[in-house]
């Protein structure tokens, strides 16, 4: 697992764009191995879909399986517990989270490929905890394992690269997504709302109409829908943590990203350019005249 390249060519944020690496890094990494891993970032809702819906359609990619990458501590927090506590042991609360966890697995099956649970280890997980999801796999028959690469290394993974390369090897149908572009941005959103975050839907706001049908007049109406929306919940409430039901996004603006070939649709009070600290860490980074890296 130590010593494979990774190939790092565009970083975009999940919940303010696509969230994948470029296509000619995932091209470039296919052509070196026999797998190939694309971190689409922050949870299924947002890096996920937009990988199938947007990188896949237009590179001609079909995944062999998914990953889902979840923390004892996140499902833990999407079972109310506070931050500040996260470190305590709380199965019940862990078990309350879950159902988090279970609406991403929900949304990836839909795409039809075969789906894994790795349990990103922290040196405070409680082995009940541990166990109380592995229980919960086993009764969705979702394939999982426990990854302590922090601790570990390279052998703290090999239990996860295993589970995953024969979870691969078996037989699935090509994907298919969840909405054609040609049916239009409205159709688009409202099928991410509904069958992605588990909404009633998407409204409009006046701005957002007007801006759709400008791009609508100059034939930009047939792009894929890129969603602009917060990572801390499946909704558009950034504090509506958990499974939300009963809800509706709420799409105040669009943007053009012609270039990549999308639609940014933004919702909530989102802010699509990332901020610094007043002092980056990047300051604090430094290399001594012997070449020692200090600062990190």
């Amino acid at each position: 697992v130590e010593g494979v390249p990774a190939f790092i060519h565009g970083g975009p944020f999940a919940n303010i764009a696509h969230g994948c690496n470029s296509v000619l890094a995932t091209r470039m990494a296919l052509a070196h191995a026999d797998f190939a891993v694309t971190e689409a970032g922050f949870a299924f809702d947002l890096g996920g879909e937009k990988f199938f819906h947007i990188k896949c359609r237009r590179a001609g990619l079909d995944p062999a399986a998914i990953v889902l990458v979840a923390t004892v501590r996140a499902l833990k927090m999407h079972g109310g517990t506070a931050l500040a506590n996260l470190s305590t042991p709380d199965t019940n609360a862990l078990l309350r989270g879950l159902d988090n966890l279970a609406a991403h697995a929900d949304s990836a099956a839909q795409f039809g490929k075969p789906v894994v649970v790795a349990i990103n280890r922290f040196h405070d997980d409680s082995p009940e905890e541990l166990d109380a999801i592995r229980s919960w796999c086993a009764s969705r028959s979702l394939p999982c394992a426990v990854a302590d690469a922090f601790a570990s290394g390279g052998p703290g993974c090999t239990d996860l690269a295993a589970l995953v390369a024969s979870t691969a090897a078996t037989d699935s149908p090509r994907h298919q997504p969840l909405y054609n572009p040609a049916d239009g941005p409205i159709n688009a959103i409202n099928t991410i709302a509904r069958s992605i975050y588990g909404g009633d839907g998407a409204d409009l706001t006046e701005t957002a109409v007007a801006k759709l049908d400008l791009f609508t007049r100059n034939g930009f109406a047939h792009l894929p829908i890129c969603m602009a929306k917060t990572q801390n919940s499946l909704s558009d409430n950034a504090t509506s943590l958990g499974r939300p039901r009963n809800f509706r996004i709420t799409v105040r603006d669009f943007e053009l990203a012609n270039g990549p070939g999308f639609l940014v649709a933004l919702t909530g009070s989102l802010v699509r350019m990332p901020a610094l600290p007043k002092i980056p860490a990047a300051e604090r980074i430094d290399v001594t005249p012997d070449g020692q890296i200090t600062g990190i």
